[in-house]
C-alpha cells in the first residue's frame, strides 16, 4: 500500500464530502498555535493509541509543515493497514494561505 498526494482543494472536496480523519505531525506547540479544524496530533507519544484507535477504513489526510514530512508520515500509516492514506501538498503553510485555521487553545 502507498499513499497519495493530495491538493488543498482536492482535501476541501474530500474533507467536506466524507468522513475524514486529519492528522497534523507538526510539533506540539506548532498545532497549539493554529491547525486544520477537527486535526489531531500524530507524535511518537500518541501514534501507538492512534494506530490502535483509529478507524482504518476511513480515509486519512496528513500534513506537515510544507508537505514533505507528511509523506514519510503517510506511508508508514498506509502500511500500518489504512486503506486511504493522503499527504497534503503544501502543508500547513499553505493550507493557512488559503483557508481559515482552528486556533483555539
Amino acid at each position: 500500500m502507498t499513499f497519495q498526494c493530495i491538493s488543498i482543494d482536492e482535501a476541501i472536496e474530500l474533507i467536506a464530502t466524507e468522513r475524514i480523519i486529519i492528522v497534523d505531525v507538526r510539533d506540539q506547540s506548532s498545532f497549539q498555535q493554529g491547525r486544520i479544524a477537527g486535526a489531531q496530533l500524530l507524535n511518537n507519544n500518541t501514534l501507538g493509541d492512534f494506530i490502535a484507535s483509529a478507524d482504518t477504513t476511513h480515509p486519512v489526510i496528513v500534513y506537515c509543515y510544507h508537505g514533505h514530512s507528511s509523506q514519510g508520515a503517510a506511508q508508514f500509516l498506509s502500511e500500518q493497514g489504512f486503506d486511504t492514506v493522503y499527504s497534503l501538498d503544501g502543508g500547513f503553510e499553505e493550507w493557512r494561505q488559503q483557508q481559515p485555521v482552528d486556533n483555539d487553545q
